[in-house]
């Protein structure tokens, strides 16, 4: 049996629920014993997994969130072909502000990033030449992933 204190409208009322059988409970109220017949049997909940499937032009932008923080970009990391610059955390690509072939400073805003309904804007941590934009407006990304690989 499962116990359960209830007060309704000042009342406090001490409920045990015994095990449903045959759409029947059996119940007791404050000592008092009833038999409770269900008019329908009642399912227990499947529980079910998400599956996430991440691809480049399928999600679409949420609406815009109402403040926008700056994000702190991943460490650039050296690769064959130049330093990128990362994405510190996972969401969606709402806006894209560079090209290739763009240069930057350092603190220019790169990329609009909504992630937990918030806005946050990703900078270049250090001046450079765009070489190559790997995401595009309505992407979504998740932690770590290149977003810009500079020359």
């Amino acid at each position: 049996m499962k116990n359960y204190k209830f007060t309704i409208n000042g009342n406090k009322y001490s409920v045990e629920v015994g095990d449903l059988e045959n759409n029947a409970v059996n119940v007791e109220v404050n000592g008092t014993p009833y038999n409770v017949e269900m008019d329908m049997e009642i399912k227990q909940p499947v529980k079910v997994k998400p599956v996430v499937k991440v691809s480049a032009n399928t999600n679409k932008a949420a609406a815009p969130a109402a403040a926008t923080a700056n994000v702190k970009s991943a460490p650039a990391a050296a690769t064959a072909s130049g330093a990128t610059l990362k994405s510190p955390l996972p969401g969606t690509i709402l806006d894209i502000f560079c090209k290739e072939g763009d240069a930057v400073k350092a603190g220019q805003r790169l990329f609009l990033l909504e992630a937990m309904k918030m806005e946050n804007n990703i900078d270049a941590e250090k001046d450079g030449v765009i070489k190559e934009v790997r995401v595009h407006r309505s992407d979504s990304v998740m932690e770590g992933d290149v977003l810009v690989v500079f020359e």
